[in-house]
């Protein structure tokens, strides 16, 4: 006689933090190390990254609005708050576990504090608002559950009127469901994945589209704002 066989461990339940930070460890302090090997890609990253924002009315061009705080989550170092948040923002708070990568960062004009704990521990100071929260290449390091509640935190701490906004920019599985990478200990999910945790987090999705001018051979890379 013979059974139902089980279903299949969800991809995010083979993530482990531990080993995650083991691996950042061993990874150079540069924008080379950053992203993988593929430093070339960083201007286009960050021009599509401003242009998103500008299509959200956030920018340095006429019409555009400049804004008081913003978060970076999973900041590495700094790469994007440094190419792109300083030039948008009059304080810039960063959370990155790994401590070596954050080093240059304290004491930075601009930046007001950096936390070296996960995105899973981190909670927003009482009091303290962003009008923009970036996350990017990072979220894959939490589980679904973990995800969740982190955007639920994010969510307390935008600012309030309507206009703070929450930005995710993430790699997209190209299969049918979501993928563990063992090297890294991440999970790279497919678009509905993060479109139903975001609906779990109650929050809004307002825009969204693709990263455009990246290598073929690479996952394609989409933004998602919410609010």
């Amino acid at each position: 006689m013979t059974g139902t066989p089980p279903e299949p461990e969800p991809a995010d339940a083979h993530i482990n933090a531990s080993d995650a930070r083991s691996y950042w460890q061993s990874i150079s302090a540069d924008v080379n190390g950053m992203l993988g090997g593929y430093a070339h890609i960083s201007h286009t990253d960050l021009e599509g990254s401003r242009a998103f924002l500008a299509k959200l009315g956030i920018g340095t061009k006429t019409g555009l609005r400049t804004v008081r705080r913003a978060l970076e989550g999973g900041a590495g170092i700094g790469r994007i708050t440094q190419g792109l948040l300083l030039g948008l923002a009059e304080e810039i708070d960063v959370v990155e576990p790994i401590a070596k990568f954050t080093a240059a960062l304290a004491g930075q004009p601009g930046v007001a504090s950096v936390s070296n704990i996960g995105l899973e521990e981190w909670h927003p100071e009482p009091g303290v608002v962003y009008d923009i929260i970036w996350n990017q290449w990072c979220l894959g390091h939490l589980t679904d559950e973990q995800l969740v509640a982190y955007l639920r935190r994010c969510k307390g701490a935008l600012r309030p009127g309507g206009e703070a906004v929450i930005v995710i920019k993430e790699n997209m599985s190209t299969s049918r469901g979501d993928i563990f990478d063992e090297v890294d200990s991440s999970v790279t999910r497919i678009d509905k994945k993060f479109r139903d945790l975001f609906e779990e987090a109650g929050l809004e999705l307002v825009r969204t589209e693709l990263q455009s001018g990246f290598p073929r051979h690479i996952f394609p890379v989409r933004m998602y704002a919410l609010r």
